[in-house]
C-alpha cells in the first residue's frame, strides 16, 4: 500500500472515531488526564473544543514542571470548561505541596456541577501535602470519595459529627489520620453509605463508631484507634486485618467474614452471625497460652457453612486438645472445611512435620458428616489418632 492508500485508511479510521457520541468518546478519554484531554483539540474541527464538555476532571501536578504552571492551567480548564454541563468526576494528584484555598476551589467547581466522584491521591514525595483537612468536602452530590494519604495524611480536629456527605454510598480512606473530638460519629451522617474501607488509618479521640443501617460491606486494615464498635444491621461483608483492639461487631445479617490477625484475635458479638455463610481466619504465629481465645473465636462462627482455617490454628488448638475434649461440635450447619499453611515455604519442607490431632478436625466434622474436608498442602503432615 502507498503513501496515500495509509493517510486513507487513518482517516477513515479517524472519522469513525470521531462520529462516535460526545458522551461515548468522553467515557473513552475517561481515565486520561484533562491535559492529555485537550490536546485532541488539534486533531480537527470537531475536537477542537470537546475537551470544553468533558465531565471527568483529572488534574495532576506530575505532569507540570512547577506549580505556577499546574495552577495556570488548572485555572484556564476551570475558566473556560462549558459552566452549564454537570461534572462526573473529578480526580486530584499532587506530588507537591500545594494550598489548601487552591484544592478548595477545584473541589467547589465539582461539588457546584453535582460532581459524584471524587479521587484524592498524595503522593509519596518529600514536599507533598501533608495536612489535607477533611472539612473541605461537603457536598450533597457525591457518592464516592477516596482518599490517599502519604504516611499519614492529616485531617485534623476540624473534622466533627457534622461531617455531611448525605448521597455517599461509597468511602475510600487509605493512610490517613482522623483526629477529631468526637470519632465516634464521623460517618453518622453519611446516611446511605453502603461501602466503606479504613486501611492503614489512625484514629484519635475515644475511637470510631462505625453506625449505619444501609451499610453492606466493611473493611478494615491496620486501624490504629483505642476501641471500634460496629452495628450494621444490613452489613454482608466483613474484612478485618491486623487490627490492635477488639471490635465489638454487631451484624445479625452477616454473609462472609475474613479475619487476617498476626498473633491472635478477638471478637465480640451478641448474635453469633446467624446468616454467616462464609469464614476465612488467619492468624500467622497463633500462641499457645491464647488457645482458649482462638476457640472462642471460632466457636462464634458456628453458624457458619463455609469454613477456612489455617494451618497454624489448627496446630495450636491440637497442642491444647483438653479445650474440646469435652465439647460437642457447634457446626451443625458446615459444608465445608479448608486447612492451608499460612508459611507454606515452611510446611513444605520436609524437614518440618506437623502433627495435627484427629480430635480437633472431628470437632468440626462431626456434627456435619457430609461436610467437605480439604487440606491444601499435605506433603508434610502427620495426624495423631487421639
Amino acid at each position: 500500500m502507498d503513501g496515500s492508500g495509509r493517510y486513507k485508511l487513518r482517516n477513515v479510521e479517524d472519522d469513525r472515531l470521531s462520529n462516535l457520541p460526545d458522551d461515548l468518546i468522553h467515557k473513552i478519554l475517561y481515565d486520561a488526564s484533562i491535559k492529555h484531554v485537550m490536546a485532541t483539540s488539534v486533531l480537527s474541527t470537531r475536537w477542537r473544543f470537546l475537551w470544553a464538555s468533558t465531565p471527568y476532571l483529572n488534574f495532576s501536578t506530575e505532569e507540570f514542571p512547577n506549580l505556577p504552571e499546574f495552577s495556570k492551567f488548572v485555572n484556564h480548564v476551570l475558566s473556560q470548561r462549558n459552566n452549564l454541563l454537570p461534572v462526573f468526576s473529578v480526580k486530584l494528584t499532587f506530588s507537591e505541596m500545594v494550598s489548601e484555598e487552591f484544592v478548595k476551589r477545584i473541589m467547589d467547581y465539582g461539588f457546584s456541577h453535582n460532581v459524584q466522584q471524587l479521587a484524592v491521591t498524595l503522593l509519596p514525595e518529600e514536599k507533598v501535602i501533608t495536612d489535607f483537612p477533611l472539612s473541605l468536602i461537603n457536598s450533597k452530590s457525591l457518592k464516592h470519595l477516596t482518599l490517599n494519604g502519604r504516611n499519614y495524611c492529616c485531617a485534623h480536629d476540624r473534622i466533627t459529627s457534622t461531617w455531611e456527605l448525605p448521597a455517599l454510598t461509597t468511602l475510600h480512606l487509605n493512610n490517613v489520620i482522623l483526629f477529631c473530638y468526637d470519632t465516634t460519629s464521623l460517618f453518622s451522617k453519611c446516611v446511605n453509605l453502603k461501602n466503606l474501607t479504613l486501611s492503614d488509618c489512625y484514629v484519635g479521640g475515644r475511637g470510631i463508631g462505625i453506625c449505619h443501617s444501609q451499610l453492606s460491606d466493611l473493611t478494615l486494615i491496620n486501624l490504629e484507634c483505642d476501641c471500634y464498635n460496629v452495628v450494621a444491621p444490613q452489613l454482608k461483608n466483613l474484612t478485618l486485618r491486623n487490627y490492635n483492639v477488639s471490635p465489638r461487631i454487631c451484624a445479625p445479617g452477616l454473609a462472609s467474614l475474613i479475619i487476617q490477625q498476626r498473633y491472635s484475635c478477638e471478637l465480640i458479638s451478641k448474635d453469633g452471625f446467624p446468616a454467616l455463610d462464609k469464614a476465612d481466619m488467619n492468624m500467622l504465629y497463633p500462641l499457645k497460652s491464647n488457645a482458649s481465645k482462638i476457640l472462642a473465636q471460632i466457636q462464634l462462627l458456628h453458624n457458619v457453612k463455609f469454613l477456612t482455617l489455617n494451618l497454624e490454628i489448627i496446630q495450636c488448638l491440637s497442642s491444647c486438645v483438653e479445650l474440646i475434649s469435652h465439647q460437642p461440635c457447634p457446626f451443625a450447619n458446615l459444608k465445608s472445611l479448608k486447612i492451608y499453611p499460612q508459611d507454606a515455604y515452611w510446611f513444605d519442607d520436609p524437614k518440618n512435620k506437623v502433627t495435627i490431632s484427629t480430635q480437633v478436625i472431628n470437632y468440626f466434622l462431626d456434627s456435619s458428616p457430609s461436610t467437605t474436608f480439604t487440606v491444601i498442602s499435605n506433603k508434610c503432615f502427620n495426624y495423631n489418632e487421639d
